[in-house]
């Protein structure tokens, strides 16, 4: 990609800082990420080598979740920090199992809204909206989430991989609460989360926190303290390969140091 910073400028997009949704990007292979996100995935890997198979890990689960959601009926889903479209995004592993489901992706990374629109276009079951889901009054009562969403029906919220890059002011358990506060019983959260697992992945966190400036390893407590109030769903809060695996995988005191390095977790609001 072109790395001129001042054409990206007029777009609104630094590239002379790394961003959550490229740097994401680079871990998932993809190509819409610059130089300054490929060296900061490169000084994480020299922590946890194995960080390309987290994302790996977390893209799977992602396909795993949304899958489970859409064959329990549920048919709306709010893609919170979605970040920027790969394979097996949201909306085309919904649509596959309920073609009428509709998707509303949110990212502040106005580059997410850039290559997400050319790739919905010819969907109008799908939307990309750019907001802050940190203001989660402003994410609910966008136009262009209402025009998706009826907040009167059960609505999948979905926070995968997202919610460790608020810091603790920010409050990341009111703004789930916020949210949920806005969805009717029957409504699912789905969240995965870096984890403290290992003194590996609290190197890790320096390391986000110097260079990308968000990034916070949290405890499986805390992790599991989000699902406060609802119903969570077997196996719980755990790895992310643990959470009902479509395949063999290890016992959980033989997972390795990537593959605990993210928990996940799916709840239902009664």
């Amino acid at each position: 990609m072109n790395e001129r910073p001042e054409e990206w400028a007029s777009r609104g997009i630094d590239i002379t800082r790394p961003s959550i949704a490229r740097a994401y990007d680079v871990v998932l292979r993809g190509k819409d990420n610059f130089k300054v996100d490929r060296a900061f995935v490169s000084e994480i890997a020299k922590v946890i080598p194995e960080i390309y198979d987290v994302a790996s890990h977390n893209r799977r689960i992602l396909g795993r979740g949304v899958r489970f959601l859409a064959e329990q009926g549920i048919r709306q889903f709010l893609d919170l920090g979605s970040g920027l479209p790969t394979v097996q995004n949201t909306h085309q592993v919904a649509q596959s199992v309920a073609p009428d489901s509709h998707v509303v992706y949110v990212d502040n990374d106005p580059m997410v809204l850039v290559h997400g629109r050319a790739l919905l276009d010819e969907n109008d079951r799908t939307s990309v909206v750019t907001a802050d889901l940190r203001d989660a009054r402003a994410v609910l009562e966008d136009p262009d989430v209402n025009r998706l969403i009826d907040f009167d029906r059960p609505v999948a919220l979905m926070m995968v991989g997202i919610l460790h890059h608020l810091h603790d002011d920010e409050n990341p358990q009111g703004i789930v609460e916020t949210y949920l506060d806005a969805v009717p019983s029957g409504s699912h959260l789905f969240v995965t989360h870096f984890c403290a697992s290992s003194q590996e992945a609290r190197d890790a966190e320096k390391q986000y926190l110097a260079m990308l400036g968000t990034g916070r390893f949290r405890t499986p407590e805390e992790i599991t303290a989000y699902f406060d109030g609802l119903d969570l769903l077997e196996p719980g809060v755990v790895p992310l390969p643990l959470w009902r695996p479509d395949g063999p995988v290890p016992l959980e005191a033989e997972l390795s140091i990537g593959q605990k390095l993210m928990y996940g977790g799916i709840a239902r609001k009664p």
